[in-house]
């Protein structure tokens, strides 16, 4: 601290006591500063319902959302398999698919115009329209025989058909399994949330017992004598 001191004149005389009430003015004006800056970690309770809908959203974050994504990793992994899956499998079908519509065009004489699932289905199983319709007359389900020309197919050998057969039955096998994997995909989000409530209720717990949260201030105290110190200050409670 600097104290401004004055040299008077003899023609300028001022009682001693006058200095010494100047100096603790003014020491008195020179107060404690501490300037600080602060860190919070103090843990907030987290929403069970936000964490229900992370984990619906994307598998894993509900636990990321509870602060332990450790056993959400698996719920993540799991989702990302599945839908690499998922992909896979329709690309596969539909490519089978392409497949044998192009040899029924090539070697059974088959227009895809107006063509549903049943007719391709069906050419699989009879080795032209004649067999099939000769099979619903004698049946007597007159209403089921196709058109000879709009429904035209006619294989020119047993093996032909066969590959067709092969080709559609590959198709169909993995459309349908493709369910499961659209079940699987609902199964994991459905664990995951379960998961998650579980976390974020052991998260919430913790806090309300008071074993989490921790604290950091950085301080700069300032002095009289225009000297400084600087103060960490760490509090946690358990």
């Amino acid at each position: 601290m600097f104290l401004p001191i004055q040299i008077f004149s003899q023609n300028e005389v001022k009682p001693f006591y006058s200095f010494k009430q100047q100096a603790i003015t003014e020491i008195a004006q020179i107060k404690d500063t501490d300037s600080k800056i602060v860190f919070d970690d103090i843990k907030q309770k987290k929403n069970t319902g936000l964490a229900i809908i992370y984990s619906l959203l994307l598998p894993g974050m509900g636990e990321l959302y509870a602060d332990a994504y450790d056993s959400g990793i698996y719920f993540t992994v799991a989702d990302g398999v599945l839908w690499g899956t998922f992909v896979g499998m329709n690309v596969y079908a539909n490519w089978q698919k392409d497949r044998y519509i192009s040899y029924a065009q090539t070697n059974a004489g088959v227009t895809t115009q107006g063509k549903d699932e049943n007719y391709y289905a069906t050419i699989g199983e009879y080795l032209n329209i004649d067999q099939f319709n000769d099979e619903k007359a004698f049946e007597r389900n007159y209403s089921e025989m196709y058109n000879t020309e709009k429904y035209f197919w006619k294989w020119n050998t047993s093996e032909e058909r066969k590959n067709y057969r092969s080709m559609w039955v590959s198709s169909e096998q993995t459309f349908n399994n493709v369910r499961f994997v659209v079940g699987a995909l609902l199964l994991n989000r459905v664990i995951s949330a379960i998961n998650a409530v579980r976390l974020v209720s052991r998260y919430n717990n913790n806090i309300s017992s008071g074993e989490l949260g921790w604290n950091v201030s950085l301080g700069v105290q300032n002095y009289p004598d225009n000297s400084s110190s600087y103060n960490i200050n760490f509090i946690t409670s358990f």
